[in-house]
């Protein structure tokens, strides 16, 4: 489980491109500056955060931890910062929506029946999601050779070393074993088992594959509130997205689990910016884990950082505590990235705030 939360595709060049590219950016730092008070607070998709970050989509994050994506939706709610959730989730909308009673996003996969999209935005509609996440970055699969490795594929393979991993963390197996093993979105379409491994399978043979902008112009006209595009890299993808109707896109390569050799956000933030200017609002995903990381990809532009694997290593070792730690140590080092770069105010940063962009 660690591997297929910390793991990319292939050679995982993207992966470490991810980090590399973000450690290349500088900040500038500056010593004379007035007081103490600083403002972290800003607005993502409309939602208030107290951050400017909101915590990923996460597939089968209720494998990581029982119940992980009502523990990280909790904890979300608690700190003050959006959550998003996944289609893929272990723990339904409304399981979600019932254990936390606010807005929350959801992040849709498309299948090859739009009934079944359309089944699925009604339900986030009714939970009161206030925006549609939409990933395009999923027309295949990349090959994740970690996963392979120890037998995580469908149908789950229970090879030795996978046995032995598994029993020499009872605490762990004994949670999986007590929990909800289910793809608690997906199940009320399959009649009969849903098991995950079944969900799973089922999951992908009715993946519906590349994204057409047809399939983009008829969820912006099905979906009723806001749409965000995530898995862009490309100016041209945004430009689109953009004419088409979407109120925000997400710089993102899935955390370097898709295109192994694809542009690091960091890389591709810069051109979709300046393509886009101000009609969206530009959200940046993929590498980041700290919250001098998030100072980076403001400069940039950005609007907010979606917490993928930041937020997830906390979950899986601490549940809803370790959402929380990892969102106050972020927050701590925000915090002491603007007073170092004497910025008073997160929304306002100077256009050379980040020094090194290409």
């Amino acid at each position: 489980m660690f591997d297929y939360l910390d793991g990319g595709s292939y050679d995982e060049v993207t992966l470490r491109a991810n980090r590399s590219d973000l450690d290349a950016l500088r900040l500038r730092q500056r010593g004379l500056s007035e007081g103490a008070a600083r403002n972290l607070r800003t607005t993502i998709l409309g939602l208030p955060a107290r951050l400017p970050v909101a915590l990923a989509p996460i597939g089968s994050a209720g494998l990581l931890h029982p119940l992980g994506e009502i523990h990280a939706a909790q904890a979300a709610k608690a700190f003050g910062v959006p959550f998003c959730l996944s289609t893929l989730s272990i723990c339904s909308i409304e399981e979600v929506s019932a254990a936390t009673g606010v807005p929350f996003l959801f992040q849709l996969y498309m299948f090859k029946d739009r009934g079944v999209n359309a089944a699925l935005m009604r339900r986030a509609e009714q939970a009161g999601c206030p925006a549609l996440v939409l990933t395009l970055d999923t027309a295949v699969q990349g090959r994740r050779n970690r996963d392979c490795d120890h037998g995580l594929v469908v149908p789950l393979k229970f090879r030795p070393p996978l046995v032995m991993r598994m029993l020499g963390r009872p605490r762990w197996l004994l949670g999986w074993l007590r929990s909800k093993r289910t793809l608690g979105n997906l199940a009320p379409f399959m009649s009969g088992n849903t098991r995950f491994s079944e969900c799973l399978a089922w999951a992908e043979r009715n993946h519906k594959g590349a994204i057409s902008a047809a399939d983009l112009a008829w969820v912006r006209e099905t979906w009723p509130h806001k749409l965000v595009v995530k898995g862009v890299l490309d100016p041209e993808d945004a430009k689109l997205a953009a004419e088409l109707g979407a109120d925000a896109i997400v710089v993102s390569n899935h955390g370097g689990r898709q295109l192994d050799g694809a542009e690091s956000s960091a890389r591709a933030f810069p051109a979709i910016r300046d393509t886009v200017g101000d009609k969206v609002e530009l959200l940046f995903d993929s590498g980041i884990r700290s919250g001098l990381d998030v100072l980076k990809a403001l400069g940039l532009g950005a609007r907010g950082c979606l917490l993928g694997r930041a937020a997830a290593y906390g979950l899986a070792a601490y549940g809803g505590k370790g959402v929380t730690a990892a969102l106050e140590i972020i927050e701590k080092e925000i915090y002491a990235g603007m007073m170092l770069t004497g910025v008073e105010d997160i929304t306002e940063l100077p256009s050379d705030f980040v020094l090194g962009q290409t």
